[in-house]
């Protein structure tokens, strides 16, 4: 396995090199003038502003040389320092963070971990549950009841769910708020009384033994868990069931059973692992799309990580942000894929990495 994993960290590189060239590709179908508007910030967006900026930043010159200076960056001739090159962290300016890309990642990340983190528990460990109960029932009213809530679940509208927990739980009834932090618990923040040890607020609250501010953050949570939860749940349910099913009918499951092991070691120790392999790759890039933020949902509950910033970036057109969000998920992704399969070796030993 130690070879395999080694094989395709070597791999990585080109693949995020394959990556950008995409990324460029879309960034590089703009009109030159288009292009030069994305560096000008604070000034009017004049005709011979422009001017300068193409020249300034070649955006005229080739397009292989275009893209080696946006990968790598220019260096100054005169002070010698270098300026731009994504492998240097330099994605560009968000006009919508008003900070660089690079930063505006950095500093929306910590709230989309964060959901990701209080939703990956619920998903998968309920959503295969789920998926193994209805198998063992199969046909059953347990069975009947599971794919009537997977197929509801996969075909009910995420933004539609959202906002019917909006209505009801915060308009109505004032349980469960929209946002990360109540306004006082945010002033906590803002004066200090709060260390941000992590930037995940439920954590920090812990860490500075404030169940006060921690209980708020967590009630904040509640609602985008719960639609991130039966959305995924669905998935993973379909899958595991699916999975499952097959797993019973094999020849070791029949012989298990003869043998006079009792059922829940037959269903347990022999067909559960195994059928745990193709679920563990949905399990793998469910928890890649939440930490890639779940812009619907986060839209939604004013919920301000990765996925607010993307949507709110697109709405305002800042091409920029777009591309940096999109070369982080794509990059997330590749490496999501080689965990993936990694755990194929650990959830079943048959399994050989070569």
């Amino acid at each position: 396995m130690t070879a395999y994993i080694v094989r395709r960290l070597l791999i990585l590189p080109v693949l995020v090199l394959g990556v950008t060239i995409l990324v460029f590709a879309m960034y590089a179908m703009l009109d030159v003038r288009e292009r030069a508007s994305l560096f000008i910030r604070d000034v009017p967006k004049t005709k011979d502003a422009l001017e300068r900026i193409v020249k300034k930043y070649g955006l005229d010159d080739p397009i292989p040389l275009q893209f080696w200076r946006w990968l790598v960056g220019v260096r100054d001739p005169e002070s010698g320092e270098w300026h731009g090159g994504v492998i240097r962290g330099n994605l560009g300016w968000s006009k919508v963070a008003q900070r660089p890309v690079w930063d505006a990642l950095l500093y929306y990340l910590p709230a989309t971990a964060e959901l990701a983190l209080w939703s990956i528990i619920p998903v998968l460990l309920i959503g295969i549950w789920l998926g193994v109960q209805a198998a063992v029932h199969q046909n059953t009213f347990i069975d009947q009841l599971a794919r009537v809530f997977a197929i509801t679940g996969t075909s009910f509208p995420t933004f539609v769910f959202g906002l019917l927990g909006l209505m009801i739980f915060y308009a109505k009834l004032g349980w469960l708020p929209a946002g990360r932090l109540s306004e006082w618990a945010l002033q906590q923040v803002i004066s200090g009384n709060i260390v941000q040890y992590t930037k995940m607020n439920t954590i920090d609250g812990l860490l500075n033994g404030r169940l006060d501010f921690f209980w708020d953050a967590l009630r904040h949570l509640i609602m985008p868990v719960i639609v991130l939860s039966v959305v995924n749940w669905a998935l993973i349910l379909r899958v595991t069931r699916s999975s499952m099913l097959e797993t019973l009918r094999q020849e070791y499951v029949t012989v298990a059973r003869a043998k006079g092991l009792p059922e829940k070691d037959v269903i347990h120790k022999h067909a559960k692992r195994n059928a745990l392999i193709p679920v563990a790759t949905i399990g793998g890039f469910t928890i890649i799309g939440l930490l890639n933020g779940v812009v619907l949902t986060e839209t939604v509950f004013n919920y301000r990580g990765l996925g607010y910033w993307a949507a709110d970036a697109a709405v305002h057109l800042d091409i920029i942000s777009v591309l940096g969000f999109t070369l982080f998920n794509s990059v997330l992704l590749i490496i999501g894929n080689l965990i993936v399969d990694i755990l194929y070796a650990v959830i079943d030993p048959r399994v050989r990495l070569e």
